[in-house]
């Protein structure tokens, strides 16, 4: 599993204008499958994805297909971690609002 961390590094008005084509890219991973859970940060400086995939590589040239990391508007991060344990009651915890 991973942690996807997006830091904006243009204006807010760069980032909207590119938002389009960024939520077309996380609708095409999510029916992929690679992506589970995404939102943006508060405050809005950036935004978090939790994904799956084979590898870290593999989620790094994922990544690179987004809009605001392939035009230079966020830098990405990308955290392997191992899930040991979950909440029994996940699926009522991570309810879209």
């Amino acid at each position: 599993m991973f942690v996807i961390e997006l830091t904006y590094k243009a204006p807010l008005a760069e980032i909207d204008a590119r938002m389009k084509a960024h939520m077309a890219f996380l609708r095409k991973y999510y029916a992929s499958g690679n992506f589970l859970v995404s939102g943006r940060q508060v405050p809005r400086t950036g935004g978090v994805i939790i994904a799956v995939g084979e590898s870290k590589e593999t989620i790094g040239a994922i990544m690179r297909e987004d809009p605001f990391v392939s035009h230079g508007l966020a830098t990405v991060r990308v955290i392997e971690f191992r899930a040991s344990q979950k909440a029994d009651d996940i699926q009522s915890k991570i309810a879209a609002p």
